[in-house]
């Protein structure tokens, strides 16, 4: 038992940097705190901690047990979390993270339903529009648009596939006209999304046949709901995945553009931390997403075109 209060306050005191933080988090006085920590080193034989008069840090053999150690309590947890699982009973915080857009418009709306299902299970959103590293920001599950992860700890699950489409208020093309052929965006007011890939670089495909297009944006932003709102407002034409703006084209606030032509697609994903054993919270919000998308049939709805030119 001393042992594995040694390496759970290593960890804190690690993650938190700081002693009296790591003693607080597990009920310690700092005085016990600091006759585990020193116990620790003294059985490793190792120096993990060093101290100034400011904070603490990790020594280089620190870091490294500290990634052994943090790893060897997930899996405990993920073992205690197992039991659960057998009984359908997750508990505890999950943690996701996907962009705004997706969490405003595909994780928002589900959360009544998911916590109903599983009532002992808080929810925590991290909304960002770029990739929070999985590991240490402790996201269980990410809503991500690639295949692939860098990291070979992280399992990837696809939901569905997305086109990227071109749209423009009807305000906005009874204004300036609608483009006919790919040259005449030139001559338009763009939305530009700047975590796109290259975002001021358009690669169209048609028929085999693919045209790149250089482009600049009236308006330019980190943020898909930001250039809704503004292409809503007739304020030019912008380049979205059709999961943000499916509804807004169906019920006509946003009309196709040039919608003979396809730009890269996208693949929205799961991403968690693979392990062998997934805890009940994991397991089942990552079912319960799969379910959801089938059901709604989003990949046939997201890949179609609309019918107008």
């Amino acid at each position: 038992m001393d042992r594995f209060t040694e390496i759970q306050l290593f960890v804190q005191v690690a993650e938190t940097g700081s002693l009296s933080r790591a003693a607080e988090a597990l009920g310690l006085s700092n005085a016990a705190a600091s006759r585990h920590l020193q116990a620790l080193e003294d059985r490793l034989g190792a120096r993990l901690v060093e101290r100034n008069t400011r904070r603490l840090f990790l020594t280089d053999t620190g870091q490294e047990f500290h990634s052994r150690a943090k790893s060897l309590l997930a899996d405990l947890k993920d073992a205690e979390d197992a039991v659960n699982a057998s009984t359908l009973n997750p508990t505890g915080t999950l943690r996701i993270s996907a962009s705004l857009s997706f969490s405003m418009q595909h994780v928002a709306p589900l959360l009544r339903a998911y916590t109903e299902r599983y009532p002992n299970v808080s929810v925590h959103v991290e909304a960002a529009n770029r990739y929070l590293d999985i590991i240490d920001n402790n996201i269980d599950v990410a809503i991500r648009t690639r295949e692939f992860e860098p990291d070979s700890n992280i399992t990837v699950r696809r939901l569905a596939a997305t086109r990227r489409i071109l749209a423009a208020s009807p305000r906005y093309l009874a204004k300036h006209g609608r483009p006919r052929v790919l040259e005449d965006l030139q001559q338009h007011q763009l939305l530009i999304y700047t975590h796109a890939n290259n975002p001021n670089e358009l690669r169209f495909t048609r028929e085999g046949a693919t045209t790149t297009l250089q482009v600049q944006g009236r308006l330019e932003s980190n943020d898909g709901q930001i250039l809704r709102a503004a292409a809503l407002d007739g304020l030019g034409i912008l380049i979205q995945p059709t999961y943000i703006l499916y509804d807004d084209m169906v019920a006509g606030r946003l009309v196709p553009v040039l919608d003979e032509w396809d730009l890269p697609r996208l693949t929205i994903n799961l991403a968690y931390p693979s392990r062998k054993h997934l805890s009940a919270k994991v397991r089942t919000f990552i079912d319960f997403m799969a379910e959801h998308f089938a059901k709604m049939n989003y990949e046939q709805k997201w890949t179609g075109r609309f019918g107008v030119s």
